[in-house]
């Protein structure tokens, strides 16, 4: 079974209609929310994501407002997706990703939390899906033997083929 780590921008395209959000949707809908995992700060990211495209005009605050409510709802009050914190020696491990890859603090934490994350699945027969449309995550997470998908560049029927192995 495979199950899927989002990064902030991955979460956002839940609650705002952007390219690639139609899959996230899709990956909701299809998917239980206990094969959800985020990193735990990826949701303050997340919803500076959401701010942002509010103060920018993107989007009205009612919908920002309508965003808001089913983000909190959806993702930061589940008891169902994993969120994970960061541990220290996670930190620590993960300054060396920035090292070796052009990618943020909190991107190398993600990548490093994720790592852990699939090789604990791994053991069981399972496997972990990086879901980002960051360029330079999604090419350190396979650099690091991640499997990723895209949902600004890959398609449903990837994704249904990644949703429904077993």
């Amino acid at each position: 079974m495979n199950y899927f780590w989002l990064d902030a921008n991955a979460i956002a395209k839940r609650y705002v209609v952007e390219k690639g959000s139609s899959l996230i949707d899709h990956l909701f809908s299809q998917v239980s929310a206990d094969r959800v995992i985020c990193l735990f700060d990826s949701m303050d990211e997340a919803r500076f994501v959401l701010v942002k495209k509010k103060n920018q005009g993107a989007i009205t605050n009612t919908t920002f407002n309508q965003a808001i409510q089913q983000f909190e709802l959806e993702i930061v009050n589940s008891t169902e997706i994993l969120q994970v914190h960061a541990t220290i020696v996670q930190k620590e491990t993960a300054r060396k990703l920035i090292h070796n890859y052009p990618i943020n603090s909190t991107d190398a934490y993600i990548l490093q939390c994720a790592l852990d994350k699939a090789n604990d699945l791994r053991l069981v027969g399972n496997d972990l899906f990086m879901v980002s449309s960051d360029k330079r995550l999604i090419n350190a997470a396979k650099r690091e033997r991640i499997l990723t998908f895209n949902p600004e560049t890959d398609i449903q029927q990837t994704l249904d083929t990644i949703i429904n192995a077993i």
